[in-house]
């Protein structure tokens, strides 16, 4: 690959895990406030939203998993950046 088509895939690798932090922390938002109201209506829209969370995690995982090389190892910094997140 060309350097600019390296740089263009780093960049999308890198929007990806943002994605997932961004995701992460508000997963970890609702987490935290689910059945924590005293009305059923809103426990479970919070829990809707929780779930939805949950799965957008993991399909920007697949598709951060797809977009990175095969041949290249994973760094520390992004192995602990995907244990933090719990991937």
């Amino acid at each position: 690959m060309s350097a600019p088509a390296d740089d263009y895939a780093r960049g999308r690798r890198d929007g990806l895990r943002l994605a997932l932090a961004i995701l992460a922390a508000e997963e970890a938002k609702w987490a935290a406030l689910l059945g924590e109201s005293a009305s059923w209506r809103t426990n479970a829209t919070r829990e809707v939203r929780h779930k939805t969370l949950q799965v957008a995690q993991t399909r920007v995982q697949t598709a951060l998993n797809r977009l990175t090389p095969k041949d290249a190892a994973v760094d520390g910094e992004l192995a602990a950046a995907l244990d933090k997140l719990g991937l």
